[in-house]
C-alpha cells in the first residue's frame, strides 16, 4: 500500500480521493491554492451576506453519490432544495467540509511543479521548495484540478496524459447582487436558454439560508462569458446588472454588488474516462473533466481514482 499520497486540489474530486484513501489507512496530504474547500462548491460571503457564486446545487442518481448525499443530509450538511435536487448546508462548500475531517489540507498554496528523486515526489510550490511534512517522499500524487492546471503539473513530472488535450470548458461570470428590500422575480429559480443570462437564483430560496438581505447569484451565459472573459469585474459587474434589469424589470439599486470569473466552470468535453493514471510513476488525476458537467462527476471520478491508487501496480 503506498505510504504517503500528495493530492493537488481540494475540491469534491480530490476530497473524495482523499476521504477514502484515509479510510483505507493511508497519510494523505491536500494542497489547495484557495483558502476554502470545494472548488465551486463555493459561498461568497460579505459580512451577513451570503451568494453560492459557483455550483447552484447537485443531483444524485448512482448508488455511491446516493449514499453521500444521504449521509450528508443525516448530519446536516445538505437538504433538498427543489425536486431531485440539494444543496450544501449552510453553505455549498458544507459537503466538501464534511469529506475533509481528520485530513491534512495545506491551504492558500498554489502548487506549480512535481519532481522526483530516489525518496520520491517533491511537491513546489511558485516560491520553490515546500517545507511540509513528508514533502520529497510523497510515493504517489493525484492532480484533482481542472484540465488545463493539470497539464503543466503532468509536464513538469515528465509525464503525458494526451487526454487532457480534449477537455474543454465553459467559462462563467458570475453577478452576485443583494437588497435591502425584497425585489420581485417570476420565480426563485430561473434557468435561461437564450440571452446574456443563463441562471438567476434567490440565494435564500434555499435550505439554510437567511432571507434577509435579498442576496441574489445571476450566472451569465457560456457564449456572453466568453466574449467578456478578460473584462474587468467591475465592468462585468454594470453590464450583468443592466441585463438583469432588462431581464427582471427590477430597478432598485443593490447595496452590494461584484462579479467573480469561473474560468474552468462547465465541462462542455470531457475526457470520457473516470481518470488518468500513470501506474509506473503513480501519478494520476481526476476530476469532473473526466466524466461530465456534474459534482456527482467529480464525486465519482475522485473515488474511482482512489481505488487505481490503492491497487498494486
Amino acid at each position: 500500500m503506498p505510504s504517503r499520497i500528495a493530492i493537488i486540489g481540494a475540491g469534491l474530486a480530490g476530497l473524495a480521493a482523499a476521504s477514502n484513501l484515509k479510510s483505507a489507512g493511508c497519510d494523505v496530504t491536500l494542497f489547495e491554492k484557495s483558502r476554502g474547500l470545494g472548488g465551486r462548491m463555493a459561498t461568497r460571503r460579505a459580512g451577513a451576506l451570503q451568494f453560492d457564486h459557483g455550483a447552484q446545487y447537485f443531483t444524485a442518481k448512482g448508488a455511491g453519490f446516493q449514499a453521500a448525499v444521504a449521509k450528508w443530509q443525516t448530519s446536516e450538511d445538505a437538504a433538498p432544495w427543489f425536486e431531485r435536487a440539494f444543496v450544501g448546508t449552510p453553505g455549498m462548500a458544507s459537503p466538501a467540509r464534511a469529506l475533509a475531517k481528520g485530513l491534512a489540507v495545506i491551504s492558500e498554496c498554489q502548487v506549480a511543479a512535481l519532481h522526483r528523486t530516489a525518496t520520491g515526489w517533491w511537491i513546489h510550490d511558485l516560491s520553490g521548495h515546500l517545507d511540509v511534512p513528508g514533502n520529497g517522499s510523497f510515493s504517489t500524487v493525484v492532480l484533482a484540478v481542472p484540465a488545463p492546471q493539470a497539464v503543466p503539473l503532468v509536464t513538469s513530472a515528465g509525464l503525458e496524459f494526451p487526454e487532457l488535450a480534449q477537455v474543454r470548458y465553459a467559462p462563467c461570470w458570475a453577478l452576485m447582487l443583494a437588497f435591502d428590500a425584497p425585489i420581485e422575480l417570476a420565480a426563485d429559480r430561473m434557468k435561461l436558454e437564450n440571452g446574456p443570462i443563463g441562471w438567476v437564483s434567490r440565494n435564500g430560496s434555499k435550505p439554510g439560508r437567511p432571507e434577509m438581505p435579498d442576496c441574489i447569484v445571476v450566472h451569465a451565459s457560456a457564449d456572453w462569458s466568453r466574449r467578456h472573459l478578460e473584462e474587468t469585474p467591475a465592468t462585468v459587474g454594470r453590464t450583468l446588472l443592466a441585463e438583469f434589469r432588462t431581464l427582471t424589470g427590477v430597478q432598485s439599486s443593490p447595496t452590494f454588488m461584484t462579479a467573480h470569473r469561473w474560468r474552468y466552470a462547465l465541462v462542455e468535453e470531457a475526457a470520457g474516462t473516470p481518470f488518468l493514471w500513470n501506474s509506473t510513476a503513480r501519478i494520476g488525476a481526476c476530476g469532473d473533466w473526466c466524466l461530465g458537467p456534474r459534482v456527482e462527476a467529480a464525486f465519482d471520478s475522485g473515488q474511482a481514482i482512489a481505488g487505481a491508487v490503492l491497487t498494486p501496480s
